[in-house]
């Protein structure tokens, strides 16, 4: 069996949206949301994912966890050591 040691660091992102007093509620549909899930989100992922592929010592990949991608997204590094012989 192999020994493994684990860290887990949370990086978290709260989004919020303001509108002016004479707001009347959800007539936008979300249209930031909407920004944020289709243009913002996939972008941050893509560079992340990039910056971490870049050490080569370190596997990367996402991994779900249950949760709604919409509300959180797990990527795993693994870093392995190869046994002295």
């Amino acid at each position: 069996m192999m020994f493994e040691e684990e860290k887990t660091f949370t990086l978290r992102l709260n989004l919020v949206a303001r509108f002016p007093e004479d707001y009347e509620g959800d007539h936008d549909d979300y249209a930031w949301l909407h920004d944020w899930e289709t243009r913002m989100k996939p972008e941050l992922l893509k560079t992340m994912m990039a910056t971490l592929r870049a050490s080569p010592s370190w596997s990367v990949h996402v991994r779900n966890r249950g949760m709604a991608a919409t509300d959180e997204v797990e990527i795993a590094l693994e870093k392995t050591f190869a046994a002295d012989r």
